[in-house]
Parts: structure tokens; C-alpha cells; sequence
């Protein structure tokens, strides 16, 4: 749910779940065949791990970081892993590089640029869930365009900063 300033922007586990069901039939429908997907770390594993099973291929993991002070809510240097883990071989061929969002853009066009740079692979496209109008990449797939650039609060963040102490009262009857 998008606030009536456009400043925030809700998602529950329902609608995650239904918007990245929604990004891998977008993927889908454009008939676009792809040998390997390779997700950023840490927004894009759940999507990416999603598409991964949908489409039946192997899933790779980057991280990257640009997000520290605030608890994630301010952008900083990105930080980018010298080493994509893979389950077996390289990345290499047609690869999908899945991540949960293109917000300013920075991470994306940067590792679109790196991955461009490698040789073994054929092909690139990128899938997120949602792009904002103020990105200075726009991925090839995504299910939401958001004109303001509202901060997406997305259900696992209750997780960030809790502590196991604080799980464990979850459960206390």
C-alpha cells in the first residue's frame, strides 16, 4: 500500500509473493531463454530463488552492499564481491540477473557493467520487482513502475536489528 504522500510504500508477504510470480511470467511471456540466473544479494535472493525453481535453471548469488547506516536506510559506497557463487561451472551463456528493486540504480548499472565485461557470458537482461522513475537504470523486466521514489518497507524487514532474544519472545505464550 502506497501512502497518500507516495513517501512509503507497503508490501505484506502476500503481495511479495504475488509480484514475483507476476515478474516470472513477465520473464516468460517475452519468450526470452536464459541458461543461468544470478541474483544480488541480499534483495534478490527471494525473487531470484523463485525464479530459479520456476524456470528450472541454476541460481548464482553476488552481493552487494550500498546500504549500512540507519538500519539500511541510508545509501553508501557499494561494495561489490570479487566472486559469484555458483553450484557448478561459471557464469557463463544467457544470464537473468534478478534483484528485488532498481531504486537510485547505482548497483544495477554497475554490475550490469561488470557482467557486460565478461566474456562468457552471451547474453544479459535484468528482472526486479519494482523500478523507480528515478533509477538511472531500467532493468528489462519489472512488475512496478514507481513514480515517486517512496521507501519500500518489505515484510522481512522486521527481522533487521531484531536479535535472536527478541525472535525467541515471538514465541513465548
Amino acid at each position: 500500500m502506497l501512502t497518500d504522500d507516495g513517501k512509503h510504500l507497503y508490501v505484506s508477504w502476500d503481495e511479495y509473493h504475488l509480484l514475483t510470480e507476476r515478474l516470472a511470467l513477465k520473464v516468460h511471456a517475452s519468450g526470452w531463454e536464459f541458461d543461468q540466473i544470478l541474483c544480488l544479494a541480499r534483495g534478490g535472493m527471494r525473487p531470484g530463488d523463485v525464479l530459479s525453481r520456476v524456470f528450472d535453471k541454476p541460481l548464482g548469488i553476488m552481493s552487494t552492499s550500498s546500504y549500512r547506516a540507519e538500519a539500511g536506510t541510508i545509501q553508501g559506497r557499494l561494495d561489490m564481491a570479487k566472486y559469484i557463487t555458483m553450484p557448478k561451472g561459471e557464469l557463463a551463456g544467457r544470464v537473468l540477473l534478478v534483484d528485488d528493486l532498481a531504486d537510485s540504480g547505482v548497483t544495477l548499472k554497475a554490475v550490469v557493467e561488470r557482467l557486460r565485461g565478461m566474456p562468457s557470458i552471451t547474453e544479459l537482461r535484468s528482472a526486479v520487482i519494482w523500478t523507480k522513475q528515478v533509477s538511472a537504470y531500467t532493468p528489462d523486466y519489472y512488475c512496478e513502475m514507481l513514480e515517486t521514489s517512496p521507501w519500500i518497507h518489505q515484510p522481512f524487514e522486521e527481522y533487521d536489528g531484531m536479535g535472536p532474544e527478541a525472535l525467541a519472545k515471538k514465541f513465548v505464550v
